[in-house]
């Protein structure tokens, strides 16, 4: 028992370990929840830490907090956001659906902290928690940490993929290669016009989530135990947002209605959603690419992709397309949070979402794992393939549904012919066009040029 030390909460008496800085309530969640070996990610931990900075400030300056007390937990609080302590925060992800075990765990830890800095007892919840509930800051913290996720992580990160893949499709603009409808040969297209068409997807997620952005900067702090605003003072709300946006550069503010902000996690829904979309265009761009540089021999072998390890354990040489499968998992995971966090939001009984904890996890892991896709995609990938010239030559050469371009003069169905027989035989379209068209040789050869084709119209 000399390793552990005796505190109390409400309900009596509990041994914690001598070295936690955490106190009874924290170490009841250990005991209670041990249902896997996740912890939510330190960037909500920040956004829950940072809340407390904002209330005891503004707590002070309402006159409710003495300035001591306030500068301490400040202090404390400034103390954690730059890196230390990372180890008091061990409860796990599944917990109360409310976060109460993590919103007192960070009050637990502030104030033993804030105690030794200020040399008298700081409380838990009579100081660090004044004017808060778990209801209403584990909902701030989601939108708070999900924003600055957002603006840090994704955002700079979108704009590098989208940067990457206009400069790759300005240096193959003139790169003329076989297009494919049903994985079946189609007119061609040129590399520049592909890739053009990644980067649009990517300008439009990016679109589409700043858009959502500013619903994620409406708190349901100052809402309380259950969005009436009980035991807080009526500019408290107004007040930790003026020092929210103060400390992050975003622009919060207090929510429309905090009933709503407690009761539903509609925000984290949404965001969701388009990070789902997020997902399902990235796996597009990464699949492409995993058919483009099929082979070297027996696939479409249009791309090299750089090769970054060997791919087989028993087949020397084979070199795997290794960060579009990666990315592709990513996605894979991404979309099945979203499912997760639908079923999550659903959960709001009455006055509170009672899968917070679970919203505020996967929202975030989301995020990360889509920032670090794109920029290996925009890095490892997009920047460094290479074009095969002679497996494109080849196909374009062979590629029998460039009589498209002859229906205006013969028809489909006489086009559909020359196809067909070009494809029979082996040989170049232009050569069966010759035989079969009536048209001359000079006429063909400006009439199926790849590259002329490229450019649309009659």
């Amino acid at each position: 028992m000399s390793e552990f030390r005796t505190e109390h909460d409400s309900m009596g008496e509990v041994q914690v370990p001598k070295t936690a800085l955490y106190g009874a309530q924290t170490q009841r969640a250990l005991d209670n929840f041990a249902l896997s070996s996740l912890t939510l990610p330190p960037r909500f931990i920040h956004a829950v830490v940072q809340i407390k900075k904002a209330a005891a400030l503004a707590n002070q300056e309402l006159g409710l907090l003495d300035g001591d007390l306030a500068w301490a937990i400040a202090a404390a609080c400034d103390s954690i956001l730059a890196g230390h302590y990372v180890d008091q925060f061990p409860v796990d992800v599944f917990q109360t659906g409310s976060g109460t075990s993590t919103n007192m765990n960070v009050n637990e830890v502030i104030a033993h902290i804030a105690s030794d800095l200020a040399g008298q007892k700081i409380h838990a919840n009579d100081h660090v928690n004044m004017s808060q509930s778990s209801n209403d800051v584990i909902p701030s913290a989601i939108h708070v940490s999900a924003a600055l996720a957002l603006k840090q992580q994704l955002f700079p990160a979108l704009e590098e993929l989208h940067t990457s893949l206009l400069g790759k499709a300005e240096a193959l603009r003139t790169e003329v290669k076989t297009g494919r409808t049903h994985l079946m040969d189609a007119m061609p297209l040129t590399f520049g016009q592909e890739l053009e068409g990644w980067a649009s997807q990517i300008e439009s997620n990016y679109v589409r989530l700043q858009m959502a952005l500013p619903q994620l900067l409406r708190l349901a702090q100052g809402g309380t135990a259950v969005g009436t605003g009980i035991n807080a003072h009526p500019d408290f709300a107004s007040k930790v947002t003026e020092h929210l946006s103060a400390a992050t550069g975003l622009i919060f503010m207090p929510g429309d209605n905090f009933f709503a902000l407690m009761s539903a996690q509609d925000t984290s829904v949404a965001i969701s959603g388009q990070l789902k979309t997020l997902a399902v265009s990235l796996m597009k761009i990464a699949n492409d690419l995993r058919w483009m540089n099929s082979g070297p021999l027996a696939g479409i072998a249009e791309i090299n992709l750089k090769p970054l390890q060997p791919g087989s354990s028993i087949m020397p040489g084979k070199v795997n397309p290794v960060i579009p499968e990666a990315v592709c998992m990513v996605c894979a995971q991404v979309m099945g949070n979203d499912v997760s966090i639908g079923v999550a939001g659903q959960s709001g009984n009455f006055q509170l979402n009672v899968m917070l904890p679970l919203i505020a996890y996967n929202l975030l892991q989301s995020i990360e794992l889509l920032s670090n896709a794109s920029n290996e995609l925009a890095d490892k990938t997009i920047a460094t393939f290479t074009v095969n010239h002679t497996s494109i030559e080849k196909a374009l050469a062979q590629n029998p549904i460039l009589v498209t371009a002859l229906n205006p003069l013969i028809g489909y169905e006489k086009a559909a012919a020359i196809a067909k027989q070009a494809y029979a035989e082996g040989r170049a379209i232009i050569d069966v066009a010759q035989e079969q068209s009536g048209l001359s040789r000079e006429q063909l050869a400006q009439l199926l040029n790849p590259e002329k084709l490229t450019r649309g119209g009659l």
